[in-house]
């Protein structure tokens, strides 16, 4: 029996504003076994692709509805162990949220993330770690970057520093309890909805791409991919991936990508 009935694939970007219209940001989603359709800014009068505050907003009030629900977003949902020891921080996974929306508000208004890297009075300074530095779940994913390589291709640096601060605001302002994976268990609760890290590189080429774009062809795979493995019965087998104790250790502080195993 699936776990959920929707199933939206994210495809985010750390471009510029919290308030800016970006083409980055893609979403769709699929209910039950319909096809995954895209679904556009809110309200498309405004502006004509979603902005990172409009997409929380948004996100907030579909995780407010009883509807079990499961959310890739494709930007990594914490930092490597050495971040956690450089700055003596506890596991505590909303503390940590906190402490980097401190240093890293970028969901500030007129606040881009080059802003707070660049500038030698800013607080980012203060929070930041080194390219080498790899999640155990990125060293078993031979493409994945660091969350600290800025300016490299590929990069998931900018739209990582930029997403975070929104995953806190999620998490404190949603209405009914939402699951961040694996952050608050790798077992899912009945009918909860969940929050997961994704990397649509994944499962791009495993979908026919036909007239989207990449952007768009990453977050309709995102869709399709959930939707495909929780109604296969495959999905529960990754949301509980195969990890030694000190992996699983190590992954309730760092996150983990859903689908590696």
């Amino acid at each position: 029996m699936p776990l959920f009935i929707r199933y939206i694939g994210i495809d985010y970007s750390g471009a510029e504003t919290a308030d800016s219209s970006c083409n980055g940001i893609r979403v769709y989603m699929a209910e039950g076994s319909g096809e995954p359709s895209q679904v556009l800014a809110t309200p498309p009068s405004v502006r004509k692709y979603w902005t990172r505050r409009g997409l929380a907003e948004w996100l907030r009030e579909e995780l407010d509805r009883d509807i079990p629900t499961i959310v890739g977003i494709d930007h990594a949902f914490s930092f490597p162990l050495a971040y956690f020891e450089k700055y003596r921080l506890s596991s505590d996974r909303e503390g940590f949220l906190e402490d980097f929306h401190r240093h890293w508000p970028t969901d500030a208004p007129k606040t881009y993330v080059c802003f707070l890297r660049e500038r030698p009075s800013d607080s980012g300074l203060k929070r930041t770690g080194e390219r080498s530095w790899l999640r155990v779940t990125e060293t078993w994913t031979p493409t994945a970057k660091s969350v600290f390589g800025f300016g490299v291709n590929g990069e998931v640096a900018t739209s990582t520093h930029a997403g975070l601060p929104w995953l806190l605001f999620l998490r404190k302002n949603c209405k009914r309890p939402v699951h961040f994976w694996p952050f608050d268990g790798w077992e899912i609760p009945e009918r909860k909805s969940v929050v997961a890290e994704v990397y649509p590189a994944l499962w791009m080429r495993r979908f026919p791409r036909g007239d989207r774009d990449a952007d768009e062809q990453a977050a309709y795979a995102t869709a399709a991919w959930l939707q495909r493995a929780d109604r296969s019965g495959t999905l529960s087998g990754f949301l509980n991936p195969s990890l030694t104790a000190e992996e699983r250790g190590v992954a309730n502080i760092e996150g983990w990508i859903l689908g590696v195993s």
